[in-house]
């Protein structure tokens, strides 16, 4: 069975994330499958002269989006190499997990939104075979 991709939000899931967001700081929890070679048929203007892996576009695209994240006082927790999970799907496998803490939904669509940070998502997308973005407050607790 082919695996369903999810590559961007939603309108009605971004609709129903910012309509009644958190309050107080999030962490986004990012799932990541990379594409074996980068895929920029869609971005001639920002690729590189020569293949490469969708790993490598990935980097590119951290590379530029680090200071746009330092500019909004966000930044990035965690990033690691994932492997198969112990309880989940086995046919979801990852290949990098990143969090990275906002000071607030409103600093995240903020940060989303800048027109300069948009230029440069074409490497994601390049990049990518599969994702997911789970917003976390860090507000909640086990009580």
């Amino acid at each position: 069975m082919p695996r369903t991709s999810f590559l961007d939000v939603t309108p009605e899931a971004g609709r129903n994330y910012f309509s009644n967001p958190p309050k107080g700081e999030i962490v986004m929890l990012n799932l990541l499958k990379f594409k074996d070679i980068a895929d920029y048929s869609g971005f001639p203007s920002i690729a590189p002269k020569e293949a490469i892996s969708g790993k490598e576009a990935y980097q590119l695209y951290m590379d530029h989006t680090l200071p746009f994240l330092k500019e909004a006082g966000s930044e990035v927790l965690f990033s690691g190499k994932s492997n198969a999970f112990l309880i989940g799907p086995s046919e979801e496998d990852w290949d990098l997990v990143l969090l990275v803490k906002h000071k607030d939904a409103a600093t995240f669509l903020a940060f989303a939104q800048n027109e300069k940070y948009l230029a440069i998502t074409g490497h994601r997308t390049a990049a990518l075979e599969d994702s997911r973005l789970l917003p976390v407050e860090t507000t909640a607790t086990l009580e």
